[in-house]
């Protein structure tokens, strides 16, 4: 557990303070990539989760449910 919660510090003091275009550069870098840039987007998504209303989750997880339906198999 206490690697865990390093991680999600790591990942977190990485992109605090960081402009716009870097924030932007990593996650555009992370998609599509190396399997081990995907804690970082889960830690990014969770902090935009914990922050968000209950209306924007739900907005979230439709957007999901309408992609994955897309996406191919």
């Amino acid at each position: 557990m206490n690697v865990l919660i390093n991680l999600r510090q790591a990942i977190i003091q990485k992109v605090t303070d960081k402009s716009d275009a870097d924030i932007e550069d990593m996650i555009v870098g992370s998609v599509d990539g190396d399997e081990r840039a995907l804690p970082g987007l889960g830690v990014l998504f969770e902090v935009i989760w914990k922050q968000s209303s209950a209306e924007q989750k739900q907005q979230f997880i439709q957007i999901l449910q309408q992609k994955l339906s897309n996406a191919p198999s």
